[in-house]
């Protein structure tokens, strides 16, 4: 064996089989200690493709493979590598990390997990079946940090229309409006059973994730003689400092 190979490995004898290796890591600045054989354990793999033979990664200056990712989720795939744990914290970010390294084993039992089967089998099927939602969260953004020059908050006005009777009434219910009707953003209709109130709740929900405080509340309509009243629109309140 080669003065490269004993530093990639623990001291070990030379008839040693290669699986049993023992390998050292550098995960974002975390160091972890394994085998060959759990980096292989799923061939499909990028662990595996990167250990199953000669090594494919870059070392530190210590001679330890390193991996330029957060190393605080890495211990949890290592452990299910292990012994088929499940972690018990931080399920969405040891998902994300799972589908990364295309540990799909893992990344499919985490998808039945409560936090998980929520999320995807609910609402984000229930948000698919809303036209442009993820355009229209973006340009709820945009106008938001548009009008937050020498302020303290912005305003947007949102238009929810749940169903195709709500959007027949649109234009009725747009010409009740103070606001600049050109900057508001409207979400709807879907076929879905979601309610208004649920949709707003996933757009502050996703708005808040990307790092925004924001709240929302209904928009108060001018009430004139004989005006129907309509409880379409709403405000989103960004607040910067």
């Amino acid at each position: 064996m080669n003065q490269v190979d004993l530093a990639d490995v623990e001291e070990h004898s030379e008839h040693t089989p290669p699986h049993m290796h023992v390998v050292h890591l550098n995960v974002g600045g975390q160091r972890f200690c394994t085998s060959v054989a759990t980096l292989t354990k799923y061939p499909e793999s990028k662990l595996a493709q990167w250990f199953d033979g000669p090594p494919k990664l870059p070392k530190d200056a210590q001679g330890h493979f390193f991996l330029d990712r957060q190393g605080e989720y890495f211990g949890a795939i290592l452990e299910f590598l292990r012994s088929e744990r499940l972690p018990d914290n931080n399920i969405p970010q040891v998902h994300r990390d799972s589908l990364h390294y295309n540990v799909t084993a893992l990344a499919k039992r985490l998808e039945e997990s409560p936090v998980l089967f929520g999320e995807m089998v609910g609402r984000q099927q229930f948000l698919a079946r809303v036209p442009h939602y993820k355009e229209n969260i973006e340009v709820l953004i945009r106008i938001a940090r548009a009008e937050a020059v020498a302020s303290r908050r912005s305003t947007v006005v949102v238009c929810v229309l749940r169903t195709e009777e709500d959007s027949a009434c649109y234009d009725n219910a747009l010409s009740g409006l103070r606001a600049n009707k050109d900057s508001v953003v409207t979400f709807g209709p879907w076929k879905a059973g979601p309610t208004a109130a649920d949709l707003l709740d996933c757009v502050q929900r996703d708005i808040q994730s990307q790092g925004y405080t924001v709240h929302v509340q209904p928009y108060v309509m001018e009430k004139t003689f004989l005006a129907r009243s309509y409880n379409f629109f709403h405000t989103l309140t960004f607040t910067w400092w």
